[in-house]
């Protein structure tokens, strides 16, 4: 049986997270996603957290960000800045059906690419344009990156602990609410494509996305004139609500109770405590008002237990709460492994590129019962030049020899030094030393259940 998305032919001209997630979802559902990438300017995912934490030999092949993002997809290289580069492009719109792209808004446009040409070229061609603002609107031209559009989406004046200042999430949150948008934007105008025969162009802010996030916040003012603050890890009405240390370094879990019914079964499970009978906790309201002494108590029971025990003890007895997981107990996890959501992927074994080989990758969050899906490893720099030139547009090895001659298409970043893209990679004493790492297997491979 084919993929829902099976025949169409997406161009994926995105960059870091935003576009190339949004786009990652298409090419698993089927579609032929092919990677546009510059050997001037390759994807700033390729560069970061490298695979053994060093950038030996083709480094730009082993990013693990990009590798992630990018599975199911093809790649090519097309350096649009040159007028033969924009010339390929365009012939490539021909036999496409998606183009999609995270460039701030003057950048298409400055090049001659914006969706009046490309519909031009193709009537039928529906473009998605994602960018920090918008298309219009006096912030439509500024720079954004996921840091940047927590505060201006409101997010960031919500997040972080009573009385300390606004913070980030760990992660380039908006960017990945936004590329499940991009997702669902573009099977929209398929859909609205097939039924009218009509593309489009769709203006994606990543700012009006996040900002959603926060709606009950915002009607919030709209119905009470007040404007919320910081909370940390608590409710504005369940108590107790947070995270309590568990046995072991670093170790937590997260109990959330929102009834009179969970408070008495928490209480039970915790063995009926003479101090869950006073008159300070006899309601949620009390329980509220009196957090701090709540929270001291409740974490005196959790910090001689695992925070696995603690999830299964409080989950048997029928209150939310779940263990919080490193990277490396969720990649262990039994549970996801049985549901088939850890995959294990292969890359070639070439030259300069031992450093990769088999490696797990996170799978789709959904399962269908007539469309089973399946991962195929992320695309090499330019390794379906071949591919996109000769077979889709016909060009000869010598013409496809002239254009890597002049620097157009090529299969391997121009600047080659990892220093050049920032990915020289930090010493592993100075790493532990700041704090960004808490421990280090060094057979981790063996853990997994990896080859070496």
């Amino acid at each position: 049986m084919g993929l829902p998305l099976s025949g169409i032919r997406v161009l994926d001209l995105g960059s870091a997270w935003a576009i190339p997630i949004a786009i990652r979802y298409l090419a698993i559902l089927g579609a032929e996603v092919i990677r546009i990438e510059s050997c001037a300017r390759p994807d700033i995912s390729r560069f970061g957290t490298h695979a053994e934490n060093t950038t030996e030999g083709r480094f730009w092949e082993t990013g693990a960000r990009f590798n992630h993002i990018n599975v199911n997809k093809k790649d090519i290289t097309i350096d649009l800045s040159m007028p033969k580069g924009v010339a390929l492009f365009k012939e490539l719109v021909k036999v496409s059906d998606v183009i999609a792209e995270n460039f701030s808004p003057r950048v298409m446009r400055n090049l001659g690419l914006h969706y009046e040409v490309l519909r031009d070229i193709k009537p039928d061609i529906i473009m998605l344009s994602s960018s920090g603002f918008g298309a219009s609107g006096p912030w439509a031209h500024y720079g954004a990156w996921g840091m940047g559009m927590e505060p201006t989406a409101g997010i960031s004046h919500l997040t972080g602990y009573i009385d300390g200042p606004p913070m980030k999430a760990g992660i380039p949150y908006t960017d990945i609410i936004s590329s499940v948008h991009g997702t669902l934007a573009i099977l929209i105008a398929l859909e609205h494509r097939r039924r009218t025969g009509r593309g489009q162009w769709i203006d994606l802010s990543q700012n009006e996305a996040a900002v959603q996030q926060i709606g009950e916040a915002i009607m919030d003012y709209t119905m009470n004139g007040r404007v919320q603050g910081r909370m940390g890890n608590r409710h504005p009405s369940m108590a107790p609500h947070g995270i309590y240390r568990c046995r072991g370094n670093d170790k937590w879990v997260v109990i959330s109770v929102s009834s009179e019914e969970e408070w008495k079964a928490l209480c039970d499970a915790l063995g009926d405590p003479p101090w869950s009978r006073e008159q300070r906790f006899r309601d949620g309201l009390s329980r509220w008002r009196h957090q701090e002494e709540l929270d001291r108590l409740i974490e005196e029971w959790t910090i001689s237990r695992d925070h696995h025990e603690v999830m299964h003890t409080l989950q048997q007895a029928g209150v939310p709460a779940g263990a919080v997981l490193t990277p490396k107990e969720i990649l262990l996890d039994p549970h996801l492994r049985e549901r088939g959501y850890i995959h294990k992927l292969t890359h070639p074994r070439l030259e300069g590129m031992e450093l990769l080989g088999t490696r797990p990758y996170l799978g789709m969050p959904w399962r269908m019962s007539r469309t089973p899906l399946s991962l195929e490893r992320s695309p090499l720099f330019g390794e379906h030049n071949g591919y996109a030139f000769a077979e889709l547009l016909g060009m000869t090895q010598e013409e496809m020899a002239e254009l890597e001659r002049e620097g157009v298409i090529g299969n391997r970043p121009l600047a080659d030094e990892p220093t050049y893209w920032g990915a020289a990679t930090v010493p592993l004493p100075v790493l532990k030393e700041l704090g960004y790492i808490e421990e280090w297997d060094e057979n981790y491979h063996e853990i997994l259940g990896l080859d070496g």
